[in-house]
């Protein structure tokens, strides 16, 4: 017997939980299909158990059996709260693999659905060369890495993005040896090839990094040895922070003639998050679009929303913001460095070594770089690193998501001594470098 349902979300977690939230102000007759531990990513091996982690590495005076005990705790109790909740759908959750049989049939074991509308928040997994699979449990990523009762030695990081790059620094931090290799010349998420030199000169006072740098594993008496560059080194477990995959695999999108991108990943559109010419949504990591988790929930209230009302409706998305818990931190806001077009912008920086607050906290490194269009010194983004990057992002983001000018910005009050006198640096620079005419200016007045 067929069941039939207004939505059914494959996927249960922070985007098909959020989706959840808009389905049910309009219909109870849905369900939840799941077939891997219940959660969500960051909860279970992503934001969460990571920042404890760096926690642990930067102030807490304990060995490391006891840090991991700490971090698998806290885990626990974080995910603990949305397995319980997710258990609440009783029949709703249906437990197995969904496999597409038509755009509206879904098949879980021997159960079928017609759905009116489905939505695909299947999340993504660690990317692992096959050929490192094979060496067992030397290779860990995050969904592993937690799970440890003991750190080795001798750790190698592949993959220095911002997952690479802060559990490197803690590792670091907890006495490991630590030496890391990422085939660009970036740091975390920064682009800006002035302030990813800052933040690459930082972090190499603390583990070895070898940027350009192709990879290869092999195991050896025991260990593992990475090659690369000509040389050889020898450890004991490597991390591998080579990215994250959607999972799209079996799900039989490609048998209803979905559209494509050259990657193989579902073309859809961003402000509705609807396939072209299907009634089928898309949200969080799967659509590899930003896979950050307050990305991953407006995915799913946009494509709850749409899901239960008959014309899909477009969202204004919120301003691109990205940190790395790295310490110090980086910072992106809205438009990065490369996204940015040659002579269309003008760059205001800042340099925290001589920062007064910095000097003060005994945290005075890094460099933050704000864009402003050359025209009309419109805020256009950031990128840092530095102190306090987690909360000076947050000033920014707002700031872009107003569509503020770095004139209006610099209107903000600025409390004396702070870090975020660093911004007003920054800004100020900016605001020197604007050619637009004396007539076009807002009221200066109050301006600092």
């Amino acid at each position: 017997m067929v069941k039939r349902v207004d939505v059914a979300i494959i996927g249960a977690g922070s985007a098909g939980l959020s989706a959840l939230t808009e389905i049910r102000k309009v219909t109870d007759n849905f369900i939840v299909i799941d077939d891997g531990p219940l959660g969500t990513t960051c909860a279970l091996s992503g934001c969460m158990p990571s920042k404890a982690l760096i926690q642990a590495a930067n102030g807490r005076r304990l060995n490391v059996p006891e840090a991991l005990v700490r971090v698998r705790q806290l885990r626990d109790r974080f995910a603990g709260e949305v397995v319980r909740s997710t258990r609440r759908l009783g029949s709703r959750l249906v437990r197995g693999r969904a496999v597409f049989a038509g755009p509206r049939q879904l098949r879980v074991g021997k159960k079928e659905y017609f759905a009116k509308r489905v939505i695909l928040a299947t999340g993504s997994r660690p990317l692992v060369p096959k050929e490192w699979l094979l060496l067992g449990s030397r290779v860990v990523t995050t969904d592993s890495l937690f799970e440890l009762q003991d750190l080795p030695r001798r750790i190698g990081v592949v993959g220095i993005g911002a997952v690479g790059l802060e559990l490197g620094q803690a590792l670091s931090r907890l006495g490991c040896d630590v030496v890391a290799f990422d085939r660009s010349r970036g740091v975390g998420i920064l682009t800006d090839p002035a302030v990813n030199s800052c933040a690459s000169r930082r972090f190499a006072k603390e583990f070895s990094i070898h940027f350009d740098s192709d990879v290869k594993l092999k195991a050896h008496a025991g260990k593992i040895k990475i090659m690369s560059g000509g040389r050889a080194y020898e450890r004991d477990l490597i991390l591998a922070s080579l990215g994250r995959r959607p999972n799209l695999e079996s799900l039989g999108l490609e048998a209803m003639g979905a559209a494509l991108d050259e990657r193989g990943f579902p073309e859809f559109d961003r402000g509705t998050m609807k396939l072209s010419g299907l009634p089928i949504y898309l949200a969080g990591d799967v659509g590899a679009q930003r896979p950050i988790q307050h990305e991953a929930s407006d995915d799913g209230r946009i494509a709850g929303y749409n899901s239960v009302h008959p014309k899909p409706r477009r969202f204004e998305r919120r301003a691109a913001l990205a940190i790395t818990f790295s310490d110090p931190n980086l910072a992106l806001v809205g438009k990065s460095f490369a996204e940015l077009k040659r002579g269309s912008f003008v760059t205001g920086e800042a340099n925290f070594e001589t920062q007064a607050r910095a000097l003060i906290l005994g945290e005075n490194y890094g460099l933050l770089h704000v864009y402003a269009g050359a025209a009309d010194g419109k805020f256009l983004g950031a990128e840092m690193v530095g102190p306090e990057g987690e909360h000076l992002a947050h000033l920014m983001a707002w700031s872009l998501q107003r569509k503020l000018t770095v004139f209006e910005m610099l209107r903000m009050p600025f409390y004396h001594p702070t870090v975020e006198e660093g911004l007003r640096d920054a800004l100020r620079d900016a605001a020197r470098k604007v050619k637009v005419s004396s007539n076009a200016l807002p009221s200066r007045r109050f301006s600092q």
